[in-house]
């Protein structure tokens, strides 16, 4: 399921940072021909690594060939990934969606479609190894049992997106404009998302039980005995599931849910029937010892502090990017536009950071806490005898090796091994959640700083200064490009502007206004520069006359007219000042208050010049 987890977040990545193009590259029949390619090959590679798979154990037997299993199926899906990320940005599949009425109207089923058409491509692997499963797992299960089993159980990764993608859906259906203003800013986003995902970590485990049809443990001596360890341990709970994944034939147990009301345990058929009841006891206080050492909480902090990252890097990266000028070999053949280049990188960056993040940060997190959790059997049981006990038989009955580790557990060999030495020497409990409390104090307090960092690039003056200065930097080099888009030196004009750059503000509007004597816009901001600019001898008010009446010409706007409006008041035309803001204040401007201002104080300068004639 974590591996999923990864595989799902990369994908999510890269359908969400897609910006489709003005066109797609190539044509609907191409296209199709290429996606049914690219599934062929998903397809034979699966069935020819898998049956090959299976002849080595047919021949040699099962043992030591589960971590094999695990790098076939992971090679697979990142396969199927690369073949969705062609999907998405070669054949432009969102693009064509786009274009459908039923797809367009509603953004959350078109990414429905797109988490559906991966997991597609998930189910032709689990198809293809499932030959290979049977054999290692030597288990009676279906491949359509199989195959449904892995889906049902990859659900709750996509659930909370799911569940977000809804929300945002019923509030731009609903007729309430407040609800759509506030998810139009990132203070209103944080604050949505926020709201949904403390809904979800409350009622999440009432809808994963739903997916995986878990129903509650049947009267009898093995409920007992795990009431009876939970009432010891003080752990209140909503009720004790059998978990029918993979139809209850995984040697598995589980907690899930913060609160009591909502939280469940499970445990499979086939656990309870090879443990005996004390050993039973010690898997279920490994279990109680994630929620009473509060391993959910800082795994849902964990999760905040992915997006923290994200929300601090993001527009790091793009200034990189954008900034580096960077570009793939292919566009030679292929003529990518510069915003689907620019998306494929930053895709390629944020999933990179998220393998770090998940794969190792984490990793070192989950191993730990499911360390901590197997030292629980000291507090609750006062020895971890019974533990090591059911940890030895689940080995032996998965066929899985000793010395197998994951990047979320340590192997078995080695839980086992450091249980046996806490036996001996008890001081190292007390070592390690020492450390893992030192650890996690650092990560929080490290998220907290990056999170700080992302405010003030995203809201403070550091932003500022960067989105001014690399926009700047970009805007130079692409006029250096196509040096007479008008368009490019009316901004660069802008930045200069904001940067309090004046000379070189003016120079970069006249040669806009130079390439493009009829833009209105430029002309509009040239002119308020020479009426009102701070420094005295960079203003104009001749000049600033001319292109107002040149600009208002074009295009009759209130922040034209207002700049007409303040070219008439610098040149002493303050009658003509008043009767142009009048015609601003008659088109409703949103900023009515400033116009009136504006009114105000071409009334009072008409005033003191008629005392003063």
């Amino acid at each position: 399921m974590y591996g999923n987890f990864i595989y799902f977040i990369l994908v999510l990545l890269i359908y969400t940072t897609y910006y489709p193009p003005e066109s797609p590259y190539l044509g609907p029949s191409e296209t199709l021909g290429i996606f049914l390619l690219c599934v062929g090959i998903l397809a034979i590679t699966t069935r020819a690594a898998f049956n090959a798979l299976s002849k080595k154990i047919e021949a040699r037997g099962v043992f030591g060939f589960h971590g094999e299993f695990d790098r076939v199926f992971n090679r697979q899906a990142i396969l199927a990934i690369i073949i969705f990320a062609i999907n998405i940005y070669v054949l432009n599949l969102k693009f064509f969606l786009t274009t459908i009425p039923l797809f367009a109207g509603s953004p959350s089923l078109t990414a429905f479609l797109f988490i559906g058409l991966f997991i597609g491509y998930l189910s032709i692997i689990w198809a293809g190894a499932y030959k290979s499963y049977k054999a290692l797992f030597q288990t009676q299960l279906s491949r359509r049992s199989y195959v449904l089993s892995n889906i049902s159980f990859s659900l709750p990764v996509i659930l909370p997106w799911i569940m977000i993608s809804v929300g945002v859906d019923i509030i731009n259906i609903l007729p309430f404009s407040a609800p759509k203003r506030l998810l139009a800013t990132p203070e209103g986003q944080v604050i949505f998302f926020s709201f949904f995902l403390a809904a979800l970590v409350v009622i999440a485990p009432s809808l994963i039980k739903f997916f995986w049809r878990c129903r509650p443990l049947p009267d009898g001596l093995k409920r007992k005995r795990i009431e009876a360890i939970c009432e010891k341990a003080n752990l209140k709970y909503n009720n004790i599931l059998n978990w029918p994944i993979f139809e209850g034939k995984m040697l598995t147990a589980g907690v899930m849910g913060l609160i009591k009301r909502f939280r469940y345990i499970l445990v499979t058929e086939s656990l309870l029937q090879i443990l005996n009841d004390n050993e039973i006891d010690a898997v279920m206080a490994h279990e109680i010892g994630h929620i009473k050492k509060k391993h959910l909480v800082f795994y849902l902090i964990f999760l905040l502090g992915f997006i923290v990252l994200s929300y601090a890097v993001f527009d790091l990266i793009l200034y990189a990017i954008l900034y580096g000028n960077l570009s793939f070999p292919i566009t030679r053949d292929i003529q990518f536009e510069q915003v689907t280049l620019t998306s494929i990188l930053l895709t390629i960056a944020m999933a990179s950071i998220l393998l770090i993040y998940f794969r190792y940060v984490f990793g070192y997190f989950m191993r730990n806490c499911e360390r901590q959790a197997d030292l629980y059997a000291f507090d609750l049981l006062g020895s971890s005898l019974w533990l090591v006990s059911s940890l030895e038989k689940i080995a032996v009955y998965s066929g899985r090796s000793h010395d197998r580790p994951s990047w979320h557990h340590f192997s078995i060999r080695q839980r086992i091994d450091y249980l046996k030495k806490c036996e001996a020497d008890r001081s190292m409990i007390v070592r390690h959640d020492r450390k893992l409390r030192r650890s996690i104090m650092l990560f929080i307090g490290g998220m907290l700083c990056i999170g700080y960092a992302g405010y003030a690039i995203n809201f403070g003056e550091m932003g500022k200064t960067l989105n001014k200065h690399f926009l700047q930097k970009v805007l130079t080099r692409e006029i250096k490009r196509n040096p007479i888009n008008p368009g490019l030196y009316s901004m660069l004009g802008s930045i200069y502007y904001q940067n309090k750059e004046y000379v070189m503000a003016i120079e970069a509007y006249e040669k806009s206004i130079e390439l493009a004597p009829r833009d209105s816009e430029s002309l509009n901001n040239l002119a308020w520069l020479y009426a009102t600019c701070e420094q005295t001898e960079c203003r104009e008010p001749i000049k600033a006359l001319v292109y107002a009446q040149h600009a208002a010409a074009l295009k009759s706007a209130p922040h034209i007219l207002d700049t007409l409006a303040e070219s008439y008041h610098v040149n002493g035309l303050n009658k003509k000042a008043i009767m142009t803001i009048k015609q601003a204040l008659a088109m409703q401007p949103e900023d009515r208050a400033y116009y009136e201002e504006q009114l105000s104080k071409f009334e009072r300068a008409a005033v003191h010049q008629e005392m003063t004639e």
